[in-house]
């Protein structure tokens, strides 16, 4: 029995890429926006270093083109700008609680690979730890 599900959560996954999986795309900007406002700069590098992350997941990869992912990132850092729109953008990111460990673990790392671009301030430390608190992830554990 276990077989046949497995095989069955191969397929959805691969449905679900091709289809696109909105809650998962809004939690990876989200949490890559929340990182790169954390130290009051918007680097185009850390940009650039968020799109490549997303890119190399197998889902977003299948389900958005960099272009959609652009513009969504654009808006996750524009909401990232307010107290309440990096709240907007934790609740976007605690929509995946529930979500099997590795697609939590992979929104946390391309996060996480964004505020390692020049060093993990202490600011982008605070922000991952939100990051993870909200994925239900140990933050230490998976910057290690």
């Amino acid at each position: 029995m276990s077989l046949v599900q497995a095989a069955f959560g191969r397929f959805k996954q691969t449905v679900t890429a091709y289809a696109g999986d909105a809650p998962l795309m809004k939690a990876a900007v989200s949490a890559c926006a929340n990182v790169i406002v954390a130290d009051g700069e918007v680097a185009g590098a850390e940009f650039e270093a968020a799109l490549k992350g997303m890119l190399a997941d197998p889902i977003l990869e299948k389900g958005y083109d960099s272009l959609m992912l652009e513009e969504e990132l654009y808006d996750a850092i524009g909401r990232a700008r307010t107290r309440a729109g990096r709240m907007q953008n934790l609740h976007f990111i605690e929509a995946l609680a529930e979500r099997p460990a590795e697609q939590r673990q992979s929104v946390f790392l391309i996060a996480a690979d964004v505020a390692d671009f020049e060093g993990i301030s202490p600011s982008e430390h605070r922000a991952l730890t939100e990051v993870a608190t909200a994925l239900d992830l140990d933050r230490d554990a998976l910057l290690a």
